[in-house]
């Protein structure tokens, strides 16, 4: 994961992109991204803007994820300001915090997913001293190539295993699961792993706490979203 990263923001840098944040999240609602343990987020930000956007939650403001919550594609940040009668005071607070720390001229890409429930978006921060303007000529010029690097970027990052915030889960905890996942009863994985129903439903009890639901079948579906099931041994 981290060496996709570091080759996509070293390209977007080419283009006049210096700071990037990706974020991806499986379980949106009409009206939230979910919760932030399910939030994956990539940034090649200083460490500072990322306490506040992403630490204290202002990334849920964000004044363009009014746009990315509805549309797929790419937006420049010009839709801001064109469009602040929409804001309301958390996403001022964020236009805010971004006119303090540099964040003031960009584009953002919104990627088609095949779930409704998916979102996966990505923050293109131009470098500072540039003007939206000069970002727009940036784009009629190369925005088909740069879209297209993104969506590839994207593709990639979603085959491989997402971590988030959630805690791990042990090679035994993710083995049960995939037992479960093959139809098999708390009994049958006792016996094929040689040990109590009562050890297999330990496993399984610990899983759904560390991936945050209530049962087997929901942290095997949580699993399969985060390509973290039926992966190949290290």
């Amino acid at each position: 994961m981290q060496d996709v990263w570091k080759i996509h923001c070293k390209k977007m840098e080419s283009y006049g992109f210096d700071r990037l944040i990706y974020g991806i999240s499986h379980f949106m609602t009409p009206n939230s991204m979910g919760p932030r343990e399910d939030v994956m987020t990539l940034s090649s930000h200083d460490p500072e803007y990322m306490e506040h956007y992403y630490g204290l939650e202002l990334y849920r403001s964000s004044p363009m994820l009014l746009w990315a919550s509805e549309n797929t594609g790419s937006c420049s940040w010009s839709w801001v300001h064109k469009n602040m009668d929409a804001m309301d005071e958390g996403n001022r607070k964020v236009l805010e915090l971004n006119r303090q720390m540099g964040v003031t001229a960009g584009y953002t890409i919104s990627f088609q997913e095949a779930s409704r429930r998916k979102k996966s978006i990505i923050a293109l921060t131009a470098k500072r001293g540039l003007s939206q303007e000069a970002v727009d000529a940036i784009w009629r010029e190369h925005g088909d190539e740069i879209e297209a690097l993104n969506n590839i970027a994207h593709l990639k990052i979603i085959s491989l295993p997402l971590s988030t915030e959630r805690s791990q889960l042990s090679k035994r905890q993710r083995e049960v699961l995939e037992w479960v996942g093959d139809g098999k009863t708390n009994q049958d994985i006792a016996t094929i792993l040689g040990v109590t129903s009562a050890t297999v439903e330990k496993h399984l009890r610990i899983a759904r706490d560390k991936l945050g639901v209530d049962t087997s079948a929901q942290a095997v579906l949580k699993m399969s979203f985060l390509n973290q099931i039926f992966t190949p041994d290290e």
